[in-house]
């Protein structure tokens, strides 16, 4: 009785730790990030974020604009009742310049990890109860194989259960 009090306690502490987001970029220079993106790759570490179609955060960027205040306008696609809905949502820029704040199916913290603001953004958004997904964008539709080796070096840093290569399926709503 005592080991399986003593196992279960273990599970209990282990299940409860934080997921530790790779370290963002030193600063998102707004300007160069603005424009057309494409959603080539998702990871997330809890299935139920990007397993179905319509799960919360299987989104699809489809362009990022700067705001006067320093934060980001997001347009973005997602499936719902077998349709795309467009919609937009605001990133608030926080004290951390590759850090933001959005308020998209409750309150979330976007981090952008990696980006050459050209071709490639790799970000990820903290969920509730240590939940994260990931994406890559990228300026054209097609994944550049070298910067989806630099995502999945990206993602090994976090307990990815789930990854999706977008440019291999038929996402009705991906741009």
């Amino acid at each position: 009785m005592r080991s399986l009090l003593l196992v279960l306690g273990a599970a209990l502490a282990c299940g409860l730790q934080a997921v530790n987001i790779p370290q963002p970029v030193v600063e998102v220079d707004l300007e160069k990030v603005a424009g057309t993106w494409h959603t080539v790759a998702m990871a997330a570490n809890d299935p139920g974020l990007l397993e179905s179609k319509d799960a919360p955060l299987r989104v699809y960027i489809k362009e990022v604009r700067p705001m006067a205040t320093g934060g980001l306008e997001i347009t973005l696609n997602k499936e719902e009742n077998h349709n795309c809905v467009e919609t937009t949502i605001i990133a608030q820029k926080t004290q951390d310049p590759a850090v933001f704040m959005v308020n998209y199916e409750g309150k979330r913290r976007l981090s952008v990890l990696n980006t050459d603001n050209s071709h490639f953004l790799f970000f990820c958004v903290e969920a509730a109860q240590s939940q994260v997904a990931c994406q890559y964008l990228a300026r054209t539709p097609q994944a550049d194989p070298e910067v989806m080796e630099k995502f999945n070096l990206v993602l090994k840093t976090l307990p990815v259960r789930i990854f999706l290569d977008i440019t291999q399926g038929t996402e009705k709503c991906r741009v």
